[in-house]
């Protein structure tokens, strides 16, 4: 999903984004070691990446999808999460 306005204007768009995210995450979460940190998900290919701070999140997921959109979210609570780009 490249385009930006997309995501933060059509609420629509956002929320399929999020809910595909959340899905993701339902289905992985009992494999997290890490009770707390942060988890960036990507919906497409279902690849996660978790680790104890967004930047450490980020850098592992930019590693394998430079300027990509995710799902960061704590891990401790999957709703407190936003969509971004990996950066």
């Amino acid at each position: 999903m490249e385009d930006i306005l997309a995501m933060y204007q059509d609420k629509a768009t956002r929320a399929a984004f999020v809910a595909r995210c959340k899905e993701i995450y339902e289905r992985v979460k009992g494999r997290l070691e890490l009770g707390e940190g942060v988890i960036a998900i990507e919906p497409e290919s279902g690849d996660y990446f978790a680790a104890e701070t967004l930047g450490q999140a980020n850098n592992a997921a930019f590693e394998k999808h430079p300027d990509a959109w995710m799902y960061f979210t704590r891990i401790e609570d999957p709703d407190a999460g936003s969509p971004l780009k990996t950066w």
